[in-house]
């Protein structure tokens, strides 16, 4: 039996994930009748003048309805920065505005236990550092690591094929960079570029993508008139989880130009970006945090003025660091490069020019690949003299004997 059905007028507003949007899609077929109008909603939106003063609205607001004390400019300029932040771009604000009201509910808090009537910049950032705090106990645990030598990054020596490269390990709401020691070894082969990880199954789809990327642009760069006859080995030092996206394919392909050309690489830098097949340098996901998280090693080892990290230009405008981190940069103790192509890059890591082939197709004399392409002949001269070397007496015999010998055999008779 079916119920009669009663007369309503009614407008029905369904909130959701996109996921299940399309869900409801596919598994119900009079979902897409009664529900005909969709509307996406942004996480982001633009940091433009009238969105900022829609912010400061949103504080007022905020602060009246919960009887909050009143936000002092510099603390409503310090929301704006900090929800940037929040999304990893200088020109964006985030629209999840549940955590901006939290950010602003536990700087009041501060105010108070400070005894003002009004918050200030410096209450929001102890409410974000407090909140840092409350969150950071892996990340810290992984420095004291560091510091007591357990896991070996070294930001001072320099060292042929060893590179500091930077990942980011992300537990819920909170994310922190990880540095992490790449090194690559070379030795006569077969053209074979070896990823421990992936032997070890222990790299993702993306991750191996980005290293066959990387294979690309070494046979492009150094194969066209020569077979390369190198075995290279390439890994993560003491990582011991599966590791994904291709946001170090670039500072693998650093540390394997290193081992072949000989040239040490300035280990006081930390390299992140990932790169094609024509050897540029492209944008990879969470620069704020890689960077921070070199800069906090850095910083308890003492700032030198030489640690650096690079990463790829497109990737600038996602920067927005912390003051520590803005604060050493502008005083020169700290150095972020925003680089466009790999040899852009290996020139600031060795010191040495990258070198441009000349209409010969001969790159300069000392130059990076000058020495990478004197490395790989050596190996294909040395690869082809094994070759007639491991061959047994009686086969050389025989193919000397093969050239000189003349066929006086008979003429076959004709039928």
């Amino acid at each position: 039996m079916r119920p009669q059905s009663i007369p309503i007028n009614a407008t029905i507003v369904m909130v959701g994930t996109p996921a299940l949007h399309r869900t409801l899609q596919m598994a119900d077929e009079d979902f897409q009748r009664y529900f005909r109008v969709t509307a996406e909603f942004d996480t982001i939106m633009d940091r433009t003048n009238k969105n900022l003063m829609k912010y400061a609205a949103f504080v007022a607001a905020r602060c009246e309805s919960d009887g909050l004390r009143p936000f002092h400019k510099t603390a409503v300029a310090r929301i704006i920065d900090h929800s940037s932040r929040l999304v990893d771009h200088q020109e964006k604000l985030t629209t999840r505005f549940m955590d901006v009201a939290d950010l602003i509910t536990e700087a009041n808090y501060w105010a108070g236990v400070d005894g003002g009537d009004v918050v200030y910049d410096k209450h929001v950032k102890k409410a974000v550092d407090h909140k840092r705090y409350r969150s950071a106990l892996t990340e810290d645990r992984l420095q004291e690591f560091i510091e007591d030598g357990t896991i070996h990054i070294d930001t001072d020596s320099d060292a042929v094929g060893r590179i500091n490269g930077l990942a980011v390990m992300s537990f819920g709401n909170y994310m922190f960079g990880k540095p992490s020691r790449i090194t690559a070894r070379v030795s006569l082969g077969r053209g074979q570029l070896v990823k421990v990880e992936r032997e070890s199954r222990l790299s993702g789809r993306i991750h191996d993508k980005g290293f066959t990327i990387l294979t690309g642009y070494l046979n492009a760069k150094y194969g066209q008139d020569k077979q390369l006859s190198l075995n290279a080995s390439i890994g993560f030092e003491q990582s011991y989880s599966e590791i994904d996206g291709d946001n170090a394919s670039s500072t693998e392909l650093y540390a394997l130009l290193s081992a072949l050309s000989g040239l040490p690489i300035k280990q006081a830098f930390a390299v992140i970006g990932s790169v094609n097949q024509n050897g540029q340098v492209q944008a990879i996901g969470g620069g704020t945090a890689k960077i921070e998280g070199y800069f906090d090693l850095c910083a308890t080892r003492g700032l030198t003025g030489e640690q650096s990290v690079m990463l790829p230009y497109n990737n600038v405008k996602n920067l927005v660091l912390k003051d520590e981190v803005r604060q050493a940069v502008t005083s020169g103790k700290f150095h972020i490069y925003g680089v466009h192509t790999i040899d852009e890059s290996i020139e600031i890591l060795t010191g040495i020019p990258a070198g441009e082939v000349d209409s010969d197709g001969i790159y300069p004399q000392g130059s990076v690949h000058w020495l990478v392409e004197k490395r790989l002949k050596y190996m294909a001269d040395a690869a082809k003299a094994f070759g007639k070397d491991d061959k047994p007496e009686d086969e050389k015999a025989n193919e000397v004997g093969e050239k000189d010998q003349v066929d006086d055999r008979p003429e076959p008779e004709l039928p």
